[in-house]
């Protein structure tokens, strides 16, 4: 009996090395998902003298995860993968997506991320992290610690079969990892402000919404002192607009992140036909996404009930962008490096950057208010209580300013209040995550 269970052992890894997945070279032999990655990973160990019975004798570890939970770990880990090659399913297969699963069905144990993750390392189940590539210019930033204080949104373009074009603009928020999206055939300023808007209805209008420097987000390049369509309507909510370094995508880490996520998820699963179908299956992405557990850093906790705990500030699903769009007292934020002749781009306008340093990261600021306009140029982000200010100039307008309306001011105002109140809650939070 001992040298047939053994001969089987070195019949999967023959499976395993000639091309077989584990799936397939498990039910070839009769054998459980768990029993090839055992013995799989035993033979990466240990080469063929691993795949010999060892003894039964008992030993003592106090901290050992029961081999019942073991099981349980590798067979939820066979579930996720099979999972992720559904078009209709999520592809996240680590240790937090299996802790996720395991407290969904409310199991009487569920160990750590980090014991999972043994437990799949042990198993050969496990595959290195790519490397991070790094930037020799840092720049100041803010320190984000609450729901709703950041939303970073970004464009990522991809291609239907047959070459059509699309934009897939997506937004999330950076502590809760709530997301939106949608998508466009075009990506002008108007595809641009129609998707702020649907990021301040779902997501809500956050402290800080940073993009990068596109010309439909910032009004273009050839007009100098020029306040575009964009953060006009950033100013008009309320929101800080920050602006990230050129050519830095590490400043909009999360967004760029979940580029990846939805990616994967949307387009390398499916083959879209058209715009309609993009969207309805992005919409299912997006629903399935934030209800998922699989966040490390949410412990436990979905997107979306870490977001909604404490409800954001959202736009009103009747309102009407005003044409033309004010100028709006309030704060656009620059994240920029000094040139060598110790200027910073602003605005299509070459600022003098004062004390600071050639190839220093510096945070810009133009405040606005009814007296007029101001950039001051700085060493720290404005969260930081002592902060250098390198250098500050005025800033031309050409139109005057008007006053943030009630309906945008912090804490939440009235229609607020009501658009969450208790009573809807449940019809709100479904159109919210599947809308």
């Amino acid at each position: 009996m001992g040298k047939d269970v053994e001969n089987a052992r070195h019949s999967l890894i023959h499976l395993l090395r000639s091309g077989r997945s584990p799936e397939e070279a498990a039910s070839e032999l009769g054998y459980g998902l768990s029993w090839a990655y055992k013995w799989w990973g035993r033979f990466n160990e240990h080469g063929w003298d691993g795949l010999k019975s060892q003894s039964r004798a008992p030993h003592h570890h106090p901290n050992r995860i029961p081999e019942k939970t073991r099981r349980k770990v590798l067979e939820i880990r066979a579930e996720l993968e099979e999972e992720a090659e559904k078009p209709n399913a999520l592809s996240y297969i680590g240790a937090t997506a299996i802790r996720g699963r395991m407290l969904e069905r409310s199991l009487k144990i569920i160990p750590s991320v980090s014991s999972i993750e043994k437990v799949l390392r042990e198993a050969g189940a496990t595959k290195p992290r790519p490397k991070q590539g790094t930037s020799t210019t840092v720049y100041p930033h803010l320190r984000i610690e609450r729901v709703h204080q950041l939303t970073q949104m970004d464009n990522v373009p991809h291609y239907l079969l047959g070459g059509t074009l699309v934009n897939c603009f997506n937004a999330i928020d950076v502590v809760s990892r709530y997301p939106d999206g949608k998508q466009y055939e075009r990506k002008s300023t108007n595809e641009v402000l129609d998707f702020c808007l649907k990021t301040f209805q779902s997501i809500g209008i956050s402290e800080y919404t940073q993009m990068d420097n596109e010309s439909s987000f910032n009004g273009g390049r050839t007009h100098r002192y020029v306040i575009g369509r964009v953060p006009r309507l950033m100013l008009l909510v309320g929101t800080e607009l920050i602006y990230s370094p050129y050519y830095h995508p590490e400043s909009n880490a999360f967004v760029e992140r979940f580029h990846q996520d939805y990616n994967q998820n949307v387009w390398q699963k499916l083959q879209l036909r058209d715009l309609a179908h993009v969207r309805q299956a992005s919409a299912s992405f997006f629903g399935r996404y934030r209800l998922s557990r699989h966040h490390s850093e949410l412990h436990g906790q979905s997107p979306a009930s870490r977001h909604f705990a404490n409800p954001p500030r959202s736009l009103p699903t009747d309102f009407v962008l005003p044409k033309p769009l004010p100028i709006t007292k309030g704060k656009i934020h620059f994240m920029r490096v000094v040139s060598k002749d110790q200027t910073i781009p602003v605005l299509n306008v070459d600022w003098s950057a004062g004390l600071a340093q050639p190839h220093q990261g510096v945070w810009a600021t133009l405040s606005i208010n009814r007296l007029g306009a101001r950039l001051g140029i700085y060493d720290q982000a404005p969260d930081v209580a002592k902060r250098r200010c390198f250098a500050s100039h005025p800033f031309p307008l050409s139109e005057p300013v008007v006053p943030l309306s009630e309906a945008f001011q912090k804490p939440a105002t009235h229609w607020l209040h009501e658009l969450f109140n208790l009573h809807a809650k449940d019809s709100t939070m479904s159109s919210r995550l599947f809308g």
